[in-house]
């Protein structure tokens, strides 16, 4: 941070006055007192007055310092943070490791927005940092289109904005980096699981139909899932995918797509949902038909995110696998603001770790997990 020294002004004018002797002038101090000083003063005094004249300034700059270190501000990097909103356990677990990041004993000021998953109260929010000068800016687009004025005016302003979680389609030029993960890879690791799950359990030659819970439509993280899983269908013939909807990354969303599927497909393998939300919503309709889901069950389940909650659905039984998707954003993205603030370059793409988590695996890991 920058911090706001004190320039002291002293005048000294030579003034003939009334009263005074030819040899007086007057002299006014910092604190805009007027004194009168005898211009055949020694040496030794005028040196000793200009000692305490540095001794005045130093207190004056000391005490306007300290007054702004009382404010709780001056010395904090200001930091607006535009946030999809709080559908799942997976945006609530990525909003706190942004708030335990940038916290003010860290260096931080954060203004935090929730946009509740409303692009116009994302822009607003977007116009508001720039307007209040903020020193960074976060973005997690709740689509990836539609960004490009908010983020030109933020690059007019001087502003880096750190664009997090999902992609956004806006020219590269108009942001500093983005931080997230990798969705396809994400997808086609899913689908390996599948495959390797299917010939591990001599299913690898039956038909399989599957079913896709997609998240909101045109979120990178629906996009790069479905992508990814589909990629790999062309490669197995008996890989039938019955239907794709959106079930908007919400227990309930999930809830209603899968009781229209199965009301409407007698036959289902395989269920795909892309968040752990969606996925507890399936189970529940799954089992209001009267039936199961899981590794012992009559459906396979698939879900992203890995959060605690997917955790105890493989420990439940409930789900088979778990493809993780790393909220933990917030110490990295720290770590890139140091490095810009240190006049240093960063690379333009940022992957958070990931792993993908089997049911058989749940009970022994989940105390180790941070979310």
């Amino acid at each position: 941070m920058k911090k706001i020294g004190v320039a002291v002004l002293i005048c000294s004018l030579a003034l003939g006055l009334a009263g005074c002797g030819e040899s007086e002038v007057m002299v006014l101090t910092p604190y805009g007192d007027a004194v009168i000083r005898d211009e055949g003063s020694s040496s030794a005094s005028t040196q000793t007055q200009a000692k305490q004249t540095e001794k005045e300034e130093t207190v004056v700059q000391k005490e306007t310092e300290g007054k702004a270190d009382a404010g709780g501000s001056s010395n904090l990097i200001q930091v607006g943070f535009a946030q999809v909103g709080s559908e799942s356990d997976w945006r609530l677990a990525q909003t706190a490791s942004m708030k335990e990041t940038f916290t003010e004993a860290n260096g931080y000021k954060l203004d935090f927005v929730d946009c509740n998953n409303d692009q116009k109260t994302q822009l607003d929010a977007l116009e508001a940092f720039v307007e209040n000068g903020v020193e960074y800016i976060i973005l997690d687009p709740i689509i990836e289109s539609g960004y490009e004025d908010a983020l030109q005016k933020a690059k007019d302003a001087g502003i880096p904005v750190i664009v997090v979680d999902r992609n956004i389609s806006a020219p590269e030029e108009l942001y500093t980096c983005w931080v997230g993960s990798d969705f396809e890879k994400e997808g086609v690791d899913a689908a390996k699981w599948l495959d390797q799950y299917l010939e591990a359990n001599n299913r690898a030659e039956e038909d399989i139909n599957i079913v896709t819970i997609q998240g909101t439509v045109g979120a990178s993280a629906q996009i790069g899932r479905s992508k990814g899983f589909n990629s790999l269908l062309s490669s197995h013939s008996n890989w039938n995918m019955l239907d794709e909807q959106s079930g908007d990354f919400t227990e309930d969303g999930g809830y209603a797509v899968m009781t229209a599927f199965l009301n409407q497909y007698e036959d289902i393998d395989v269920v795909v949902c892309q968040n752990d939300n969606e996925a507890y919503g399936a189970i529940t309709a799954i089992q209001e038909k009267g039936l199961t889901c899981g590794p012992d069950g009559d459906i396979i389940m698939i879900s992203f995110d890995a959060t605690n909650g997917g955790f105890q659905k493989m420990i439940a039984g409930e789900i088979n696998v778990d493809v993780e998707c790393n909220p933990q954003e917030g110490p990295l993205v720290a770590e890139l603001i140091q490095k810009l603030e240190a006049g240093q370059t960063v690379d333009k793409i940022q992957y958070v770790e990931e792993g993908v988590f089997p049911a058989e695996t749940a009970a022994d890991i989940i105390d180790s997990r941070a979310y």
